[in-house]
């Protein structure tokens, strides 16, 4: 693309997302408004379908008034079982996989994003629809309006570079269908018009060594006028670091001067801060976008500056809350039969809820694995608290991964230590409980003081923690490691690179595989 259309592209883009966030701010959310819509399209569009002809769509929906738009919900959940990926899988997906047309959505799967989250070993195959990858599109570019709130920055960076450090983007084909990562599928579905700021390019993304592409990325950065990057904090942060030292320079900023922003997804940002500040120039604006996005779907995004991920509503995707209680849940985060569900309208700030999507990609009340918490009802602004497996409750003590964040950071902050990854497991300790932390951290040599630190923190946040410490969690263990052991372990199991995250809980079969791994080190 010429420079001059380029510059002229860049205008546009940043007068229509200045526009458009002006337009935004008039809008009064609905959420509830916007739920019912999206659940009554999503069952008329599916009312034909196996699934949707098995669970009777066609009479949940039925003719749409108000009145009965608003009684859909209590039909629908009367109706449809809640579904886990295994469940949705055996019955439904392994159909459409097999090249079988309209079993949960009209039509036939034609991608299928393979995604092993980071609790469990084999991968699973999650349907992406015409309709999802036109949704997921949607969502992003209205991330890229928020943009619009951000006053001070030049037209110009508009027509810099965009750098996605995703997974592989070459897929698989598979008799009649294409398997592989999902930023695989979305990047190959991406816009004509986008693809002159797309980096690292076609080529280089189709890499399936992670070496190799992190190699191929380092070498070309100065030859590419990045502003804005997106990946796992991990990941970037290693490349950055990579970057820096290959060109020996100070910061990544003296390679791409307009960088403004990064987004990222599927982790705390705040145990990644203070690496990330090391590895900028302090003087520039360097904004943090929080994205919401999984294989899913496009659940959120943080919506203005220094704010919370904002749900998108209206957009193929309708949600559901289970409160994340012992009446819900057993103690290994497994469902129990008949939980309480409750639509956008009915849930309460501040408490926790595992998530429910049904999707137009042929989802239906799945159970996602993730857990939220509502920090302004009002505006649907959530914040991410954990997985409904990563967490620890041996003996009461609900310790969640927003608790463990929370305290590594602080404590981080307050004996000036560098800590990139840790996780947790809960074991027996004859004759009660206790938590063995691993902490992946360079420059601490005081394990039993930063053992001693993190509980102490971890009391002043949970109060069922405090109590437990009292009686059945008697003692907390401390081992600190290198931070290469967690990127190695990681690699060996498959897991370097793209949007792969350290689980921050380990349990069973994962937490013997660590525990082994580590004893050879």
């Amino acid at each position: 693309m010429h420079r001059k259309n380029m510059a002229l592209l860049g205008s546009i883009i940043k007068k229509s997302i200045a526009l458009t966030a002006n337009i935004k701010k008039l809008r009064i959310v609905k959420p509830a408004k916007h739920q019912r819509r999206v659940l009554f399209k999503l069952l008329k569009k599916a009312r034909k379908t196996e699934f949707g002809r098995s669970y009777n769509f066609e009479k949940i929906a039925g003719i749409r008034t108000l009145k009965k738009e608003q009684a859909i919900y209590k039909d629908f959940k009367e109706t449809v079982p809640i579904h886990d990926y295994n469940k949705m899988y055996n019955l439904w997906w392994v159909k459409a996989r097999n090249g079988e047309k309209n079993i949960t959505w009209p039509g036939k799967v034609k991608y299928f994003a393979l995604s092993s989250g980071t609790s469990e070993a084999a991968s699973k195959a999650i349907p992406v629809t015409k309709a999802m990858i036109k949704a997921i599109h949607k969502a992003s570019i209205a991330q890229i309006v928020t943009l619009g709130h951000f006053r001070d920055l030049p037209k110009e960076t508009f027509e810099k570079g965009y750098l996605l450090l995703g997974g592989g983007t070459r897929l698989n084909q598979i008799d009649d269908h294409f398997e592989g990562d999902l930023s695989g599928i979305t990047v190959g579905k991406m816009p004509f018009w986008f693809e002159k700021f797309f980096k690292p390019g076609k080529a280089i993304s189709q890499e399936k060594s992670w070496e190799k592409k992190l190699q191929e990325i380092t070498l070309n950065a100065p030859n590419w006028d990045v502003a804005f990057v997106a990946g796992v904090p991990a990941w970037i942060q290693i490349l950055f670091e990579r970057i820096i030292a290959f060109h020996k320079v100070e910061n990544i900023h003296q390679i791409w001067p307009n960088l403004v922003a990064f987004g990222w997804g599927g982790v705390s940002i705040d145990p990644y801060r203070e690496g990330f500040s090391k590895l900028l120039d302090g003087s520039k604006p360097f904004y943090y976008l929080e994205t919401y996005l999984a294989s899913e779907g496009f659940v959120a995004y943080q919506a203005r500056p220094n704010g919370h991920l904002q749900m998108v509503l209206n957009n193929g995707i309708f949600y559901e809350f289970i409160p994340f209680t012992e009446a819900n849940f057993d103690e290994e985060g497994n469902l129990k039969n008949k939980p309480e569900t409750l639509m956008i309208n009915e849930v309460k700030e501040h408490t926790e809820y595992a998530l429910l999507m049904s999707t137009c990609a042929g989802a239906w009340r799945y159970l996602i694995g993730d857990t939220i918490k509502f920090v302004n009802k009002k505006t649907a602004e959530i914040v991410i608290t954990g997985r409904t497996k990563h967490f620890l409750s041996l003996c009461g003590e609900h310790l969640s991964v927003e608790n463990m964040n929370r305290a590594v950071m602080e404590v981080a902050e307050e004996m000036q230590l560098f800590i990139k990854e840790f996780t947790v497991i809960g074991k027996k300790h004859p004759p009660l409980f206790a938590h063995q932390w691993y902490i992946g951290c360079d420059n601490c040599q005081d394990e039993t003081e930063l053992a001693r630190r993190i509980d102490e923190k971890i009391k002043l946040l949970n109060d069922d923690y405090a109590t437990e410490r009292t009686h059945a969690l008697k003692n907390v263990f401390c081992k600190v490691l290198p931070t290469s052991v967690f990127i190695d372990w990681m690699k060996s199991h498959g897991k370097e690179g793209g949007q792969h995250k350290f689980p921050r809980v380990l349990k069973g079969k994962m937490a013997e595989d660590w525990e082994e791994f580590i004893k050879k080190i």
